[in-house]
């Protein structure tokens, strides 16, 4: 077997996450001089895009790290580096700020770690995952990745070099991790006044981007989307507590 795709399909996401939630203040702080520049660019006709960069991945150690004895290996990290590299270099490519190849690294190696140490969590609180839930992933997996149903993404993934058997048990530790950080969140149910925040900030959006934002839909219209977002917010701020929380008890080595 070549790649863990499914790892990289599930690690993209997660690193994305907790590269955003280490670096808020300075995301945004680079959001609003990245579109001053963007905008700048375009009012000048000038800025033509970069071309689009290619993943370093030497020097890569085959153990990247340690956690509380258990090994992430070369593989793991280049399989979830990849995932997370291709989604940052299409909005680097599209901003014209250049992607900080070193950075990814790190918080790649990070966000292995802290997934590391959800699994451990999980696996320690006994959690399960029912075959129901575990289809019901997958289900979501392959509506993610423009497929069909589970059995077309179980066959890409066979293409892949990856059998039925490791994608169920990957999925299945995915499955408990969730289990975990539902449990960690708890009520996610977000109030008229987190929801009418929300829009505000919708609001505000829509208004940097003048006529290229498109019509603003109506409160009543957004509001089931400003609902899984506010939803998600909290999970995942749940996820960022819990993984720190756990890195603090944690005997965790990093080579890169």
């Amino acid at each position: 077997m070549n790649k863990k795709w499914l790892l990289s399909l599930i690690m993209a996401a997660f690193v994305m996450f907790l590269a955003a939630c280490n670096s808020d203040e300075e995301s945004a702080e680079g959001d609003s001089e990245g579109k001053g520049e963007e905008k700048q660019q375009q009012e000048e006709g000038e800025g033509e895009q970069p071309e689009m960069p290619e993943p370093d991945l030497e020097n890569v150690p085959d153990v990247v790290a340690e956690v509380n004895d258990e090994e992430i290996n070369k593989e793991e990290f280049e399989s979830a580096y990849e995932g997370s590299f291709q989604q940052m270099a299409m909005q680097s490519q599209m901003s014209g700020q250049e992607l900080d190849q070193d950075q990814l690294k790190k918080q790649t190696a990070e966000s292995l770690v802290g997934q590391e140490l959800l699994t451990q969590k999980a696996e320690d609180e006994g959690y399960e995952a029912s075959q129901e839930d575990i289809d019901k992933t997958l289900e979501e997996l392959a509506q993610q990745n423009q497929m069909e149903s589970k059995d077309e993404f179980l066959a890409a993934l066979e293409e892949q070099g990856m059998g039925e058997d490791e994608v169920m048990s990957q999925v299945e530790t995915q499955v408990k991790v969730d289990q975990l950080i539902a449990s960690e969140a708890g009520d996610t149910e977000p109030s008229e006044e987190e929801l009418e925040e929300a829009y505000a900030q919708m609001e505000a959006q829509q208004e940097q981007m003048g006529e290229e934002g498109g019509e603003m839909p109506s409160y009543e219209d957004a509001k089931p989307d400003l609902e899984e977002q506010v939803k998600t917010q909290k999970e995942q701020e749940a996820t960022q507590k819990l993984v720190e929380n756990l890195r603090e008890d944690a005997d965790v080595t990093v080579h890169l």
